[in-house]
């Protein structure tokens, strides 16, 4: 995917104001509207400044494309890094599903999951509600915050824009009990942290959607953890009791006689705590030792010769 440069497109510099983006879309607009353009590609140019448009005259997009896009050039291949628009405040203003069709697969790739709700969809307040607009962020923890439930402290980007239609990222603090039990993709709901209402009515909500730093040997699925355990031939041939380190502390687990390396073991009970918790699922890795030693190396000698054993056999006795 090619970085689109929506300055270049609207033929504006990166400081411009409101009023500069506008004058020079109306001029674009008049010059490759399909309906008056005699331009042989003045259907796709005008897709083109649409889509600059509709991310330059909104503070929102505009900010968070300006963060990202700063270090590219146009043409320059592109793929936005993971958690990229983590800790920026975006009201519920997504994009309609004509706009989503009619723009490029770079728009869909940085704004498609731009002010969505709890539910996945994009919601617009009506010009006649009284309450406030909701608000939506992503925001990182760490897998440790799934068992402990800590508060932490939370700082949010928002873009702001002056009287003269610049934009801005104010930030904003706030203190956020994390549920324990949350788990990836669940929203945590700030009552009243929202845009404030209309008149006395009450202030919108703002959305936390959960997601989690890598966590150096634990995966999460849901509710359930994974983790890859390592085990010596030995304890895999014969069976044997294993201690795991998990987040909560040490667990012992059963090995199997006879287990080889990728099965999987479920221990119920013992992913992220929740109502019902998730399970552990151990992924088995036989690991050999070296033979860096004489001894070691005569061990693995006498195996050799006294076990009658070939992996590439269909059939093993």
């Amino acid at each position: 995917m090619q970085f689109k440069d929506y300055y270049q497109v609207l033929g504006v510099t990166r400081d411009a104001d409101i009023d500069h983006i506008k004058k020079s879309f109306r001029k674009l607009a008049r010059k490759y509207h399909p309906d008056v353009s005699k331009e042989p590609d003045a259907e796709e140019r005008m897709r083109e400044i649409n889509e600059a448009y509709t991310v330059l005259s909104d503070p929102e997009k505009r900010v968070a494309y300006d963060q990202l896009g700063s270090n590219y050039q146009p043409g320059q291949e592109f793929r936005p890094p993971p958690g990229w628009d983590a800790g920026f405040e975006f009201s519920n203003r997504g994009f309609s599903p004509s706009e989503a069709a009619d723009f490029s697969d770079f728009f869909a790739e940085l704004f498609g999951h731009m002010g969505k709700g709890p539910d996945g969809t994009h919601t617009r307040s009506s010009h006649f509600a009284a309450r406030g607009e909701d608000h939506h962020a992503k925001v990182i923890l760490d897998l440790e915050d799934a068992f402990t439930g800590p508060t932490r402290q939370i700082s949010l980007r928002v873009p702001k824009q002056d009287a003269q239609g610049r934009i801005q990222l104010a930030t904003r603090t706030l203190n956020v009990k994390i549920p324990k039990g949350v788990h990836e993709g669940q929203i945590i709901r700030l009552a009243g942290q929202g845009a404030p209402g209309f008149g006395n009515a009450t202030a919108g909500d703002l959305l936390l959607e959960v997601h989690f730093n890598p966590h150096a040997k634990l995966r999460a699925e849901g509710h359930d953890l994974h983790l890859t355990l390592p085990v010596t031939p030995w304890e895999a041939a014969l069976g044997s009791v294993v201690t795991v380190a998990l987040l909560d502390g040490p667990l012992k687990v059963r090995i199997p006689q006879g287990a080889q390396s990728g099965a999987q073991l479920r221990v119920r009970g013992k992913g992220i705590p929740s109502n019902p918790p998730g399970d552990l699922l151990l992924e088995l890795q036989v690991v050999l030792p070296p033979a860096d030693t004489p001894r070691a190396r005569q061990l693995y000698e006498t195996m050799a010769q006294e076990m009658a054993f070939d992996p590439r056999l269909n059939g093993r006795k």
